[in-house]
């Protein structure tokens, strides 16, 4: 997997672009780097590119993934807004969006680029998303 994390150019959200299979390991790591970014940046809104990528975690990894690691990692933003951008048809990352919905996380799924920014750029704000955890 390879992935590159970096600020919209108006430095509104972070924007991580996955390319090659992603699984709970990785895509920690790249949460935990974008996450440690936006803090740096006072951000709390990222773009998740995953249209050249496949999530290859089967579904007890990816509950873990949105129960265990996503909501008790320290350096995770738990109220952050999240849009995932995936290729349409693939249906390997819905169950990721389920999972950290039900566990509390602010984490859609989008198909078109210009809906995905829309949502992240909407002005209103959960108490969740007042300040930076």
């Amino acid at each position: 997997m390879d992935y590159t994390i970096t600020p919209s150019a108006d430095g509104r959200f972070i924007t991580i672009k996955v390319k090659g299979d992603i699984n709970r390991q990785s895509a920690m790591q790249m949460n935990l780097e974008a996450h440690k970014l936006g803090r740096q940046m006072q951000i709390r809104r990222y773009l998740v590119d995953v249209t050249e990528s496949r999530n290859t975690d089967d579904a007890l990894d990816t509950y873990e993934f949105s129960y265990a690691d996503m909501r008790m990692m320290e350096g995770i933003d738990k109220g952050a807004r999240v849009a995932t951008l995936v290729s349409p048809g693939d249906h390997s990352h819905d169950f990721v969006e389920t999972t950290a919905v039900n566990a509390g996380l602010n984490i859609r799924i989008f198909t078109d680029p210009d809906k995905a920014k829309e949502y992240l750029l909407e002005d209103r704000t959960s108490p969740k998303e007042d300040s930076c955890e």
